[in-house]
């Protein structure tokens, strides 16, 4: 099982030869999500060398065009290739009666399971699980119905000690309940599953807040995760700029990754006006000890951060 993230695009509104805009692809124990979907997300999928026919999840945050304008190419041309497998897209509303006004205007209905979730922006809301994970979606502050995302693992099963079921004699059919945290009792003797058991591999989190002015209403919503992306549009020069627009500084998205208490932060959604994301990572260090900035093609493994979030000392992402 992993927990993967690509960064597909990193950067703002305006595309640049070094940034597209902004869309993730995240593998989450084999669930595979789709997190926006600018413009080009495609060629991104293809360039990085992820198979868009996996896709199962479609989140969509708004619709300014930098984050949903690539839905209906991408969506035209999983049907081209066949695609037979259901789609789910969650997102704003709005998302849906524009999608399908796009496709019904080139008149070739797709031959796949399309499914629209519309979720009106909020508290945090449950709006998938399963046996492995659980997405959330809450409401940003942005200048339309803006949605952050959520991705926990839920907890998994505990590892079995085979030696200490060998030596104790235990079958087969106990290893389910051991696994589960269940004690069991067999020819008239108790058996406490601590006994026999390891700790469960580690469960990971991340939240993703696209388009957003720092706000408390959203805390709750990403307090605890393990990584963070915030949007960091501006750095403090264009403090004034990010209040007019509803976005954040760099700064400002660390702040906010502190009062939530989130373990890591990863700045992104950067103004083409920066030639890179050192000035904003400076700024950041100064509040939060572990940042780094998303760059088109990073892969981070959840659990496995590596050089990105150096330490404070350090002054651009490696």
């Amino acid at each position: 099982m992993s927990f993967e993230l690509h960064i597909l695009g990193s950067g703002a509104a305006l595309p640049t030869s070094k940034r597209q805009a902004s869309a993730q692809y995240v593998n989450c124990n084999e669930r595979h999500i789709l997190i926006d979907c600018a413009e080009g997300t495609q060629q991104q999928l293809r360039k990085y060398g992820l198979k868009l026919q996996k896709i199962q999840f479609i989140l969509i945050s708004h619709l300014h065009g930098d984050h949903f304008f690539g839905l209906p190419g991408l969506l035209s041309t999983m049907h081209l290739l066949g695609r037979n497998k259901k789609l789910s897209i969650y997102g704003p509303p709005g998302l849906e009666a524009l999608i399908r006004a796009m496709l019904a205007a080139g008149g070739h209905p797709l031959q796949f399971d399309l499914t629209f979730h519309t979720i009106q922006p909020g508290e945090a809301q449950l709006i998938f699980e399963d046996r492995l994970i659980e997405i959330f979606a809450f409401a940003l502050k942005h200048r339309l119905p803006t949605l952050g995302y959520r991705i926990n693992e839920k907890p998994k099963l505990l590892n079995l000690d085979k030696e200490a079921i060998s030596a104790a004699g235990l079958l087969i059919e106990d290893m389910p309940k051991l696994k589960s945290g269940i004690s069991i009792e067999r020819n008239g003797k108790k058996y406490n599953y601590k006994d026999y058991t390891l700790p469960a591999q580690p469960v990971y989190s991340y939240a993703y807040c696209s388009d957003t002015k720092p706000s408390p209403s959203y805390l709750e919503a990403i307090k605890d995760v393990d990584l963070l992306y915030h949007e960091a549009t501006f750095n403090q020069q264009h403090l004034e700029r990010a209040k007019s627009t509803f976005h954040s500084t760099a700064q400002q998205a660390a702040q906010q990754a502190v009062l939530a208490n989130c373990k890591y932060l990863l700045l992104g959604h950067f103004s083409s006006r920066y030639d890179d994301a050192h000035q904003h990572l400076l700024e950041a260090r100064m509040v939060h000890p572990n940042v780094g900035a998303a760059e088109d093609g990073l892969q981070l493994n959840l659990g496995k951060w590596g050089l990105i979030f150096a330490s404070a000392d350090k002054t651009q992402a490696q």
